[in-house]
């Protein structure tokens, strides 16, 4: 008896200890500074962070090491990853959880393509299944990994004025999926009410789908139209990369994105 109760302890010890120990891991990564060369590469791949006020530049590069430590980076096609395409893609993907506690807990592998691939999709209706062919160039999957184009996410990062950028995308679905369901709510801040959240964003979801069947232009991408979930992903590129025009056309949703990442891209 005296035996068993010995084994279990230190089984539990080992445990008690790894726990520890990656918690440390953990806390001492996040407090961590970029070297010097590792912050000129970012300034150059990703000329947004230069935007992003001083006091949030630690909490961020803290958070690139962090993400590099977790995540593994996988070259599809024949492609080489080197050291820029991974600071690149954290730095983005961090960019979004910059001034938050959210994490990417379920994110191991990215994956990434010299450029756009080809990505076979499966839909049911009923007792009917059909199964197409598409080009993409990214895609975000429950509790991973993460599909990239390195030519879209290279060309996304560099004109950080576009509205459009791949990363922000598919990391946007990264953190819609913490809830448990990619649909377009994620998981709000404490100061978040979600009867806010979902008046704001069903309404502009529901203008957006309008004004897109008519064919006129839209600030969001029309992309958005396809669903809740590719709505709050294409609202998520806007926000960090047309802050002022998403005020200005749908301020509902600019105020809740604001929230959401506790940022204010507008005044960077």
């Amino acid at each position: 008896m005296m035996w068993v109760l010995f084994l279990a302890l230190v089984v539990a010890g080992i445990f008690g200890f790894r726990y520890w120990s990656k918690r440390r891991l953990r806390a001492g990564l996040l407090t961590s500074s970029l070297s010097d060369q590792q912050r000129a590469i970012v300034a150059n791949q990703v000329p947004l962070t230069r935007k992003l006020p001083t006091e949030l530049r630690g909490r961020l590069e803290g958070k690139i090491n962090l993400f590099l430590n977790q995540v593994d980076f996988v070259g599809c096609n024949g492609l080489d990853v080197t050291e820029d395409m991974k600071l690149s893609i954290a730095a983005q993907a961090c960019l979004l959880i910059a001034n938050t506690d959210t994490w990417y807990e379920n994110l191991h592998t990215i994956l990434i393509y010299p450029g756009a691939f080809k990505s076979r999709m499966t839909r049911q209706n009923g007792y009917v299944l059909t199964e197409r062919e598409t080009v993409r160039t990214g895609e975000s999957w429950s509790r991973g990994p993460v599909v990239l184009s390195w030519q879209h996410t290279k060309q996304g990062a560099s004109d950080d004025e576009d509205g459009h950028n791949v990363v922000f995308h598919e990391f946007a679905h990264q953190i819609d999926d913490l809830s448990g369901h990619t649909d377009g709510v994620p998981i709000l801040n404490k100061d978040q009410k979600f009867t806010e959240w979902a008046e704001a964003f069903v309404s502009a979801y529901d203008r957006h789908v309008h004004s897109v069947h008519a064919g006129h232009r839209t600030v969001i991408d029309a992309y958005g139209a396809e669903g809740p979930e590719e709505f709050f992903a294409v609202s998520v590129e806007v926000f960090f990369e047309q802050p002022a025009a998403l005020k200005r056309s749908e301020p509902a949703v600019y105020e809740q994105l604001s929230r959401l990442f506790q940022l204010e891209p507008e005044k960077w």
